[in-house]
């Protein structure tokens, strides 16, 4: 694996332009642009073509759905191929007419069958509608909430309060330790047979990424590690997690003691993984990416 290729769900792929965000216009002047791609979503399902090579299927701005909808739904994600791109989240129960192949789905089954630019497209949309979907009321006092900055920002109608919510993210350690000649992994019990991963799990409050490494390893596996290294990181938006990625070593022939997390851990070998001893996990996870390096002599 190319150590220089962003992460999948990464990269450049779209230009945010958070400085449109400011223009109170912003959504006139994407009606205006007979250009602009608009992405449809209900929920976390959004609108693709999800026959042969899996594709968003963006509509353009002449789609009666686009006129009838309130100005609340639409979110400016940015420029998609030089394009303006813009959310627009309908009602789960709103019927309407879409392209012949094209049906509202969710992102995860897709994601290794679609292209890298438009999983991160589809990525960025769905946490942000995770997110606004649970900030329809303020959290301090309880009133309404309206949208503002393009959809990117939440603020409370009560005039005492005013609050304002801006998206968030969750933020998950994800580990390869090894110990020189093996690799410690894990398996949880709704995966399929055979396949094990690196240890994960979230940072908590107070915590540094360092010290959730530590933690989470100890809670899984019982294996006290040293030397926590930083890889790389990815958006995972289910819902809205950010994987850091780690390669830490351990004493070698640390005994593993199996946490409540896990259904199994064990340490593996090159040789064990590379006979599919452990099965791993697919290309577009981070965790592909630690193993690979290890067993390329990179990590």
């Amino acid at each position: 694996m190319d150590p220089s290729r962003p992460n999948f769900f990464s990269g450049p792929y779209v230009d945010r332009r958070a400085d449109v965000r400011e223009e109170p216009g912003w959504r006139e002047a994407a009606l205006a642009d007979q250009s602009t791609l608009y992405m449809l979503a209900k929920g976390t399902a959004q609108l693709v073509h999800a026959k042969a090579e899996p594709r968003i299927e963006f509509i353009r701005g002449d789609h009666p759905v686009i006129r009838e909808s309130d100005a609340r739904q639409f979110v400016l994600l940015g420029w998609f191929r030089s394009l303006r791109c813009v959310l627009v989240e309908l009602e789960p129960d709103r019927a309407l007419s879409v392209p012949d192949g094209a049906s509202f789905e969710e992102l995860r089954p897709l994601t290794p069958l679609l292209r890298g630019d438009e999983a991160g497209l589809l990525a960025y949309a769905r946490a942000l509608s995770v997110w606004r979907s649970r900030h329809k009321f303020c959290g301090v006092c309880g009133y309404p909430t309206v949208p503002e900055r393009a959809g990117h920002m939440f603020q409370c109608t009560n005039p005492v309060c005013k609050h304002e919510f801006f998206p968030r993210i969750d933020p998950a350690i994800i580990v390869l330790v090894t110990d020189g000649e093996r690799a410690l992994l894990g398996r949880q019990a709704s995966w399929p047979p055979g396949r094990y991963s690196t240890i994960a799990g979230f940072v908590e409050p107070g915590e540094s990424l360092e010290d959730a490494v530590a933690r989470e390893v100890m809670e899984e596996t019982a294996i006290e590690v040293t030397s926590v290294r930083y890889d790389s990181s990815q958006p995972w938006p289910f819902p809205s997690s950010l994987m850091l990625g780690f390669h830490a070593t351990a004493t070698a022939g640390s005994p593993v003691k199996v946490g409540h997390e896990l259904e199994a851990a064990a340490w593996f070998t090159r040789e064990q993984i590379q006979s599919g001893a452990a099965l791993v996990p697919p290309s577009h996870a981070i965790s592909y990416r630690l193993i690979s390096a290890w067993l390329e002599g990179r990590a």
